[in-house]
């Protein structure tokens, strides 16, 4: 038997040694497949006994004070998937940093567990403003010196754009416990009002992006300074054409759109309710209010000044930089979260004052 196998080895060891070679090509690959196969496993895992411990939490929560509606286990299963996948989509296409990526799944995760509607209008809010962002990205970068590839945000313009709509978030569930309701001030008063600023703090951010990611392109006319209306370079804090206030509106009818279409989804007694339409002219109005009320801050507190050097404009003085307007006290993620608090306060202040109250129709709040 020894004689024939060394008689014969220089027939077959080749194959043995080249099948070898390619089981072990063969191995790496499926190891990798495997490890990244048990990866997600481990990752799925490890969400659901989040999403079962919360629900535990809230069961022993609920028994406890006796008052308050346990949280479905599949409502914190799809308020932690959910945010996590489309953070990590948006983390893999560079619209996110790691920073921003998980600033995004506090704000994602308290959205989605308050209500399915404001999920909706953040996400169409972070999907359309990330498109746009990387939307003619090349032109972008000649005209903003402070350009970054993809768009990418970070913690603190995370925090600046989400913060308002976190806090009223969590308001809107201690006042009225996680779940969608339709907007009737007849019948839920104070969580309606939650729902309409939370909705005006998302539409007017939308608002704000669509008008400075837009309007900078496709203006054919230049910007005008809004505080004086002169005509300045494109990129100037403060500058608005017509065009980019066109997409404000559009932007801020987006996400009053969605979290119209949301309504009709997870809302059951709508039958019953005021009518909901009036929430997409909201979504609109908050998104114009919001691009002006950042252009105005935009012109008068933040600085804008020409680079001679690179005929660009910049956000910081210098003995090289020609003055264009605005003074530097806001930097951009700070301008944006003034603009969101204002712009809210404005909205919701405006319509409180029962003696000057518009009606938006029936079931809003009318004249007094």
């Amino acid at each position: 038997m020894t004689f024939f196998f060394l008689r014969n080895a220089k027939h077959f060891l080749p194959q043995v040694f080249l099948s070898s070679f390619f089981m072990t090509d063969l191995d790496n690959n499926s190891c990798k497949k495997y490890i990244k196969m048990i990866t997600n496993i481990v990752i799925l895992s490890l969400i659901i006994c989040i999403s079962l411990a919360f629900w535990i939490m809230s069961m022993t929560a609920s028994t406890y004070y006796g008052n308050l509606q346990p949280i479905s286990p599949w409502r914190w299963l799809f308020s932690v998937v959910v945010p996590v996948l489309i953070i990590s989509n948006g983390f893999k296409k560079k619209s996110l940093d790691h920073s921003g990526a998980i600033g995004g799944l506090v704000v994602g995760f308290i959205l989605t567990i308050a209500n399915f509607s404001f999920f909706t209008s953040l996400l169409m809010f972070f999907l359309s403003s990330s498109k746009l962002t990387k939307w003619k990205g090349e032109a972008k970068k000649r005209l903003d010196s402070e350009y970054k590839e993809g768009g990418q945000r970070n913690w603190i313009q995370v925090f600046c754009n989400g913060a308002v709509p976190t806090e009223l978030a969590l308001l809107y569930m201690i006042e009225n416990g996680p779940g969608e309701i339709p907007i009737d001030f007849s019948k839920q008063h104070t969580a309606s009002w939650m729902c309409l600023s939370l909705l005006a703090a998302l539409a007017s951010s939308a608002g704000d992006t669509w008008a400075s990611e837009v309007g900078t392109v496709l203006s054919k006319s230049p910007p005008r300074l809004i505080t004086t209306w002169e005509k300045v370079p494109v990129g100037t804090n403060g500058g608005v054409t017509m065009v980019g206030l066109a997409f404000s509106l559009l932007g801020g009818t987006f996400v009053g759109i969605a979290y119209f279409l949301s309504q009709l989804v997870f809302v059951n007694d709508l039958d019953i309710s005021a009518p909901q339409w009036p929430i997409i002219a909201f979504g609109g109005l908050a998104g114009l209010l919001g691009s002006i009320v950042d252009s105005y801050l935009g012109a008068t507190m933040q600085f804008s000044g020409l680079d001679e050097s690179t005929g660009m404009v910049v956000n910081s003085p210098s003995n090289e930089v020609k003055y264009i307007a605005g003074k530097p006290i806001l930097d951009n993620s700070w301008l944006s979260s003034t603009q969101v608090n204002f712009t809210k306060l404005v909205i919701v202040l405006a319509l409180l004052k029962k003696e000057k109250v518009v009606s938006l129709g029936p079931g809003f709040p009318k004249t007094v």
